[in-house]
């Protein structure tokens, strides 16, 4: 009986070991601005759940995306390095638009370190949930061979274009949905348009949804053990399209004209009204999330992480002005201004992070392998990033800072950035014209980035060319290589 009640004890204490490993939910927006959010000062929008969500734990008012554009901001966040470290650096397409030519982004390689790997290492089982976008099935950069024991939804991004897609991806098989074939780039005629040509861009399952079903099944089937949910929705990027029961609370409220694709993507009767309605439903997903944590008894053990990829769009019916959508800060998508990379980050994890709390720590989102290896005791493979468990933690003494946040971006002419304190420096045309100046701005004083100092500083511009030259290593295709290239550009 001695040895039983000892078996036994050992077999319990195991088990309870196991159960206080937390679970991890890290929500991921596509295009959201900075300014986007209640909680960040948005007030044409409603966004009830971030906003309690925010009240509930930590809003950061400065953290950045590691880049100004999806794949490459993906790739960072999964494997933990810079923009002058990283595999993918940029939207490297393949294929084309049709389901026939799904040929998704360049792929991430065999053997690269993810977080998902690491998170496997610790036990956990791991799930990804909504758009990809590094690798197709067929290729070394399928989520399933990347760290992911679970995956549902789109692969490809250009298939994330159409909210109501022919099928999405399980794993590696296709799941059909009962939608038509949209071409969500089909212009209008707006001298003919009716409003029942608008429907052409309607189906009948909306892919947010179909991603938060998936959700909340993967948390319900691994209730009993620790997960990693990577959960990276498509919205709000393009195209417009929301259900009309959405799109119909905000109609009325703004004045609005249609939108007849001319700027590429779907086009849409009520472009304001959709596109609020775009970024509600992706909050009431998030509410769905912390509902089912709470039903299941996992809110203190579940931390639960939100921000987005990149500043909010340009084009395809999108009025960032009109709606602040990068609250004041200068740039969009695509710019490695503060509006293109400055983004919202709220964490949430109740009697273990202080509720209604607000944290001005500049971090990055390439800090996250660095960050879950710390709370998961797990090493991390030489990132680049630095945990900020501390501050979630509300051990500010203890909280290491960057000495600097390096960025590289080779596309839209090649731009650098590097944030040193309060001081921000931006580089562009770098391609052609390697030779221009750096712009220096003090955030402190200037965070909507108005005023150039750099004359006033040359020495932390001799700095910059400093950190530039450590940090850059050789791009391993040509179309990526913008600061030291070892070819001909006037040739090529």
């Amino acid at each position: 009986m001695k040895y039983i009640f000892v078996t036994i004890s050992i077999i319990f204490s195991l088990n309870c070991f196991a159960q206080t490993k937390p679970n991890i939910i890290y929500i991921y927006a596509d295009d959201m601005g900075y300014g986007e959010l209640g909680a960040y000062g948005q007030i044409k929008i409603k966004t009830p759940n971030l906003d309690r969500m925010s009240a509930e734990g930590m809003r950061f008012t400065d953290h950045y995306s590691s880049a100004p554009v999806c794949a490459p901001a993906r790739c960072m966040l999964l494997t933990g390095k810079h923009g002058g470290h990283t595999y993918i650096h940029g939207n490297y397409e393949l294929g084309g638009f049709a389901d026939s030519l799904e040929g998704g982004q360049m792929p991430l390689p065999e053997g690269i370190f993810t977080v998902s790997k690491m998170m496997q290492q610790a036990g956990y089982k791991t799930g990804a949930i909504g758009k990809w976008g590094l690798g197709m099935t067929n290729t070394t950069g399928s989520p399933i061979k990347q760290g992911f024991d679970y995956f549902y939804g789109y692969l490809d991004q250009k298939q994330a274009h159409n909210y109501y897609p022919t099928h999405l991806w399980e794993n590696d098989h296709w799941d059909t949905l009962q939608n038509p074939v949209i071409n969500v780039h089909k212009q209008l005629d707006s001298t003919k348009a009716t409003a029942a040509d608008f429907n052409y861009y309607k189906g009948k399952e909306y892919a947010p949804a179909k991603l938060t079903e998936k959700a909340l099944a993967f948390i319900e089937n691994n209730k009993n053990k620790p997960f990693f949910l990577y959960l990276p929705y498509t919205l709000p990027h393009l195209s417009l399209q929301a259900p009309d029961e959405w799109v119909k609370k905000y109609i009325g409220q703004f004045n609005e004209r249609p939108y007849y694709g001319q700027n590429g993507y779907a086009s849409t009767l009520y472009p304001l009204s959709t596109y609020a309605a775009m970024i509600s439903f992706l909050d009431a997903q998030v509410g769905l999330i912390l509902e089912k944590i709470k039903a299941l008894d996992l809110d203190e053990n579940t931390l639960i992480l939100f921000s987005s990829d990149n500043g909010a769009t340009f084009n395809g019916g999108v009025n960032r002005q009109f709606f602040n959508s990068n609250g004041g800060l200068r740039g969009q998508k695509m710019d490695l201004y503060e509006g293109g990379i400055r983004e919202p980050f709220i964490a949430r994890w109740p009697g273990k992070i202080t509720k209604g709390t607000t944290s001005a720590h500049p971090s990055v989102q390439f800090d996250l392998m660095a960050t879950l290896a710390e709370l998961v005791k797990q090493k991390t493979n030489a990132t680049d990033g630095i945990s900020f468990l501390p501050e979630l933690m509300g051990r500010t003494k203890d909280q290491q800072k960057h000495p600097y946040i390096y960025f590289e971006y080779p596309e839209n002419g090649g731009q650098l950035a590097i944030r040193m304190g309060n001081w921000k420096g931006v580089k562009l045309d770098v391609k052609k014209h390697p030779e221009k100046k750096w712009q220096l701005f003090n955030l402190q004083t200037d965070r909507n980035e108005t005023t150039d100092v750099s004359d006033k500083y040359p020495d932390i511009i001799k700095q910059f060319e400093i950190i530039v030259k450590k940090e850059h290593q050789q791009a391993h295709i040509q179309e990526w290589e913008f600061i030291q290239p070892k070819f001909n550009s006037k040739s090529n």
